[in-house]
């Protein structure tokens, strides 16, 4: 489960977020490529932008994808 107090710096506000617990592996910024990124340096990924309605689904399942559980809902 991530861990809200450990959110990556990177972060765009809002309910999605990725804690220090990320691997790199790339998962959630190939199911959402318009919500997740990589850090140019490659060390770990940040929600770049919150979803849309319509994008609401993949977050979702990059979010439930996630080896690292590293992405959280904090619901705000």
């Amino acid at each position: 489960m991530a861990n809200k107090a450990a959110k990556n710096a990177d972060n765009v506000a809002g309910k999605y977020y990725v804690d220090d617990q990320c691997t790199s592996c790339g998962i959630c910024e190939g199911l959402a490529p318009d919500n997740f990124k990589l850090k140019d340096d490659g060390s770990y990924a940040y929600v770049s932008a919150q979803p849309s309605a319509d994008q609401e689904a993949a977050c979702k399942e990059a979010m439930e994808s996630c080896p690292s559980s590293a992405i959280g809902d904090d619901g705000e």
